[in-house]
């Protein structure tokens, strides 16, 4: 194998620049007024929304479900079981 040959990166013979220096401008302030009353309409808008969908639900006689039988007959019960699973070492 060959030797493996060092990165020795670039040498520069940097100097700093100065440039012209001038009064940094505040940023424009955002009319309080005008911002406040954006965040009110859009917060009104987001509630009407919300109390619409809440009362059309409310409103609306619940539907039930039509149980089609499957390819295996109609399903008379179901159970739901959590199962836990440890792994043990043997001695």
């Amino acid at each position: 194998m060959s030797e493996i040959e060092e990165d020795e990166g670039e040498v520069v013979d940097g100097l700093p620049v100065v440039a012209e220096t001038r009064a940094v401008e505040p940023a424009r302030p955002l009319v309080p007024a005008r911002q406040a009353a954006a965040l009110a309409a859009t917060g009104f808008v987001a509630g009407a929304a919300t109390v619409a969908v809440v009362q059309r639900r409310r409103s609306r006689p619940a539907r039930r479900r039509r149980r089609k039988s499957g390819a295996l007959g109609e399903i008379v019960a179901s159970n739901s079981v959590l199962v836990d699973v440890h792994l043990l070492r043997r001695d």
